[in-house]
């Protein structure tokens, strides 16, 4: 067996990026437009990590004003513009990343498989400078069903032409750790992101509390 994967996939949002932040500035404007009250960073953290309908829906329903199902749509795309009106700080970006992915992608294929819309992921990608290391990019949009469904992540092996028995998912949450599963892979979770139950108890396969920790952790996976 090779010492490495033949390819890994990764979350975004908690993972990759502290995106928090930006997303309570684009909740609360959007609250701000309702005449509602605000969230604050501890709600945002549990809301975020199943794509955009979600997170309004919760924002929503914690404010104390529950969104009819059929108005969901249109108030997720009012929050997207102003999400996406927010310049992406470069600092964002986790310590150990940008070297980390710059490294690994020199020896295999690398997929970002995130529940972030697609428009909006590449253009953070490109703000942050970390367009050119990905040879797939799902968003939450790009297929019918997003994290926890396995689909995702089979669609980006196959758009990098590796089986799931030599490719990591590499996450944060109880959907990266479910949709690796079910799509055959083995799971990497990193302690610092937002999941919303103890890291320990996702059962992902190796936990790393920095992310330049990921190879040695992605070595000792493949040579098990």
């Amino acid at each position: 067996m090779s010492p490495m994967p033949a390819a890994v996939l990764f979350d975004f949002d908690g993972t990759l990026i502290d995106s928090a932040p930006d997303i309570l500035t684009g909740i609360n404007r959007l609250l701000d437009e309702e005449n509602l009250p605000n969230l604050d960073l501890a709600q945002v953290h549990q809301f975020i990590g199943d794509g955009a309908p979600m997170l309004v829906t919760r924002t929503f329903a914690a404010v104390g004003r529950p969104l009819d199902p059929d108005s969901v749509p249109a108030m997720t795309d009012r929050y997207m513009a102003i999400y996406e009106s927010l310049p992406a700080d470069p600092a964002c970006v986790f310590p150990g990343v940008a070297a980390t992915l710059a490294s690994l992608s020199k020896s295999m294929p690398l997929a970002l498989v995130t529940n972030k819309p697609e428009r909006a992921t590449h253009a953070v990608l490109g703000a942050i400078g970390l367009d050119g290391l990905f040879t797939a990019v799902v968003g939450g949009d790009t297929l019918p069903t997003r994290k926890p469904h396995p689909g995702p992540l089979l669609h980006a092996m196959a758009q990098m032409g590796v089986a799931a028995t030599e490719t990591v998912m590499v996450g944060d949450g109880a959907n990266d750790v479910t949709a690796g599963r079910a799509a055959g892979c083995r799971v990497v979770c990193v302690t610092y992101g937002y999941p919303r139950m103890p890291v320990e108890e996702l059962g992902a396969d190796r936990l790393v509390d920095h992310f330049h920790d990921l190879p040695a952790a992605l070595a000792d996976l493949a040579l098990r």
